[in-house]
């Protein structure tokens, strides 16, 4: 059976937490995603996460200015992580029991991937396993 590490992604963008709202934004413009995991100020924090919503939700609809709201204030956080080798069955299960679509891939205490919703439901391993 496939796992995490099968199917996540190796490339994370992270951004700082006393980045601004808009840097956040043009970041993940630039690297056509729609999250950037926020990096930890030390190896004791957990992750954070900023995503399109939480900028719609916590900014936009709050009229907030992204040009001087700073990450840190609007990311979700903690942030739910998994392990490279979860299985993916229970990784998706996870995934829907809680709504969340992306998590931090964690071995030890270092980010080594990221897996989302989209990685799980085009993992064709597990399309045709259903098939």
């Amino acid at each position: 059976m496939a796992t995490v590490r099968d199917i996540m992604s190796k490339n994370v963008v992270t951004i700082d937490g006393n980045a601004t709202v808009a840097e956040a934004v043009e970041l993940m413009k630039e690297k056509k995603i729609r999250s950037l995991i926020v990096e930890r100020r030390n190896e004791q924090d957990g992750y954070g996460i900023i995503t399109y919503k939480d900028v719609a939700y916590k900014v936009v609809a709050k009229g907030l200015d992204a040009y001087h709201t700073k990450v840190h204030e609007v990311m979700t956080k903690p942030v739910i992580v998994v392990t490279p080798n979860l299985n993916v069955k229970y990784a998706a299960r996870l995934f829907a029991n809680t709504g969340i679509t992306r998590a931090p891939v964690v071995e030890g205490d270092k980010m080594i991937g990221i897996i989302t919703i989209s990685d799980i439901l085009f993992d064709l391993r597990l399309v045709n396993q259903y098939l």
